[in-house]
């Protein structure tokens, strides 16, 4: 016979209920299912049986929720970031920003290292030349040197140079046909 596992009693069965039936990711719905089912009297292994979670997890889920209360039973799946924190507070990003729309500094265009060495002198530490380039694009999109302007010929060399381009006036020919493909000999309806 299974252990019967203690709830606290941070919410009433029927609430425990309306939470279950109420939730909408698919991990809290069951979580509560089992607190609910829990709180009605089943037993850890009856519980198992039912919803196809081990015994152990159960354990682990009402420790949680008896420690921790409701709050516990959100999935943290997604929640956890994989991304560091921001180097710069709000108001170095705000003057970061408007440092990045004035002129750059030695009158070179706003690039990767500038913006790094410009969070170096703030931060007194190194950053890395991509970090900068990281947080150019995160303030204005990526900022890029204007087109060099080619200088256009004449109107008399643009002309003889359409005179004497190589343009053929036949149309191309058509596709040749593909080839049948067969898997072996051909043979005829009739030779049978």
């Amino acid at each position: 016979m299974g252990r019967r596992l203690r709830l606290e009693a941070h919410l009433e069965v029927d609430e425990l209920e309306r939470r279950y039936r109420a939730a909408k990711e698919p991990h809290e719905r069951s979580w509560w299912q089992i607190l609910w089912l829990l709180a009605k009297g089943q037993t850890a292994a009856a519980v198992a049986e039912s919803t196809g979670y081990s015994r152990y997890w159960i354990g682990q889920l009402v420790r949680r929720y008896n420690a921790q209360g409701p709050e516990a039973m959100h999935n943290r799946q997604y929640t956890h970031s994989h991304r560091p924190a921001l180097l710069l507070s709000p108001d170095q990003l705000a003057e970061l920003a408007a440092a990045v729309r004035g002129p750059a500094p030695e009158g070179e265009d706003w690039l990767g290292r500038t913006v790094a060495a410009w969070m170096s002198r703030r931060l007194g530490r190194p950053i890395s030349v991509y970090v900068g380039w990281a947080y150019l694009v995160r303030l204005d999109g990526k900022r890029r040197k204007p087109r060099p302007r080619h200088v256009q010929a004449d109107a008399e060399q643009q002309a003889a140079f359409k005179k004497t381009s190589v343009r053929s006036s036949r149309p191309s020919p058509p596709p040749s046909p593909t080839p049948r493909l067969s898997s072996g000999r051909r043979t005829s309806i009739a030779s049978a």
